[in-house]
């Protein structure tokens, strides 16, 4: 008698990745979603400052985030009954270096409105005018409740069966028979089919179960927590985010996340902030602003994992049956998401993908086929 505990279905990771598919899953099939940690979302998924932006990333970025628009409006109320996304605006400025990178974000960018210094500074009132060569306004960006939706995706999952283990990181797989036999510091169970949704792990993950590694990177994003200037209401400014991509504002909860928006390449681990890369940070910000930054209340940093071309890696391994990977969503898995995860329920199933924009250019695009033979 087999007494293993059998899926058809092993997600390993239960961050936004691996919930998200598990919620998409729900009801088709059995699904446990494994991870290593002693709670879902640790290392990424709970420490996004995330927001909508249309014009973020390359074309299968923005074709998953336009796919995933309509399904944040229109999310179950069951699982997500409060507004997942909200008005925020981002308002992207230049200083005289960064003119080409901003000309650049015009040029690619749908839905921008370029305005004056004047104007960028009534809507962001502590920005120096003089410091401004250019500026330029998107309405559609939305801030995205990272909480509700990863929450929603769990609850959705468990409602229809599914377990999560945490505790429980895969310390080795094989496929025997058609099925895959993981063990996990958890104990052993069985599935049909291995999912690859470890983050910054995932490559790791891939050469504990045979198969092939795609190349994927963990880069470090840090964030500082500044006050609000005194006296002053920060909280209906837009993101505020250089053209060469050197800092970014975000006003929330009555205070200021400021990032120097790094992509340091670090070993996967539970990564914090460098002092050093957040004070160039702090500094570039403040060449920016009228006020001084003297205090900073935390800080924090979080992982954010890159395939060699930018672009996230769903689908079936061409060399390892039953492998299928769902990583490298770098700083865009919360906007894609909704659809992603629908995307890759749809692949896991063998079933054709049934939203619009996601075609079979997309999906080939996103296949780790491409990358047989590294």
């Amino acid at each position: 008698m087999n007494d293993l505990r059998q899926f058809d279905v092993a997600i390993v990771g239960a961050g936004i990745a691996g919930a998200g598919l598990a919620a998409s899953l729900a009801g088709q099939c059995s699904a446990v979603l494994l991870e290593q940690e002693e709670r879902p979302a640790y290392h990424s998924s709970g420490r996004s400052a995330a927001i909508f932006i249309q014009n973020y990333g390359n074309a299968p970025i923005r074709a998953l985030s336009r796919a995933s628009a309509p399904l944040f409006q229109d999310a179950d109320p069951e699982f997500f009954p409060e507004a997942l996304l909200t008005p925020r605006g981002i308002l992207t400025i230049a200083d005289t270096e960064a003119l080409s990178d901003f000309a650049k974000h015009l040029a690619d960018g749908e839905g921008l409105d370029e305005v004056s210094a004047a104007e960028a500074v009534r809507r962001v009132p502590i920005l120096k005018a003089g410091a401004i060569a250019g500026a330029a306004y998107e309405a559609d960006a939305q801030d995205i409740d990272v909480h509700a939706l990863h929450q929603g995706f769990l609850k959705r999952h468990r409602r229809s069966g599914g377990q999560v283990l945490c505790r429980a990181e895969l310390l080795s797989a094989e496929r025997t028979t058609g099925r895959w036999r993981i063990r996990t510091a958890a104990g052993e169970i069985e599935a049909g089919v291995l999912v690859n949704a470890a983050g910054g792990w995932a490559d790791i993950v891939a050469a504990r179960s045979g198969a092939a590694p795609v190349g994927l990177v963990a880069m470090r994003r840090s964030m500082a927590v500044l006050p609000a200037p005194d006296g002053v209401d920060c909280s209906r400014w837009p993101l505020v985010a250089d053209a060469a991509e050197r800092w970014y504002m975000k006003p929330e909860s009555g205070r200021m996340l400021v990032s120097p928006a790094d992509e340091d390449l670090v070993e996967p681990h539970d990564v914090f902030a460098d002092d050093m890369v957040l004070a160039e940070g702090l500094y570039r910000f403040e060449q920016a602003v009228t006020i001084p930054i003297d205090r900073v209340e935390t800080s924090w940093a979080g992982l954010r994992t890159f395939a060699p071309d930018r672009t996230p890696v769903c689908g079936y391994d061409p060399s390892a049956e039953g492998f299928f990977w769902l990583a490298g969503q770098g700083g865009y898995g919360m906007q894609t998401a909704p659809a992603l995860s629908r995307l890759a329920a749809d692949l896991l199933l063998h079933r054709q993908p049934d939203l619009p924009g996601l075609d079979e250019t997309l999906v080939s695009a996103l296949s780790p086929a491409r990358f047989a033979g590294r």
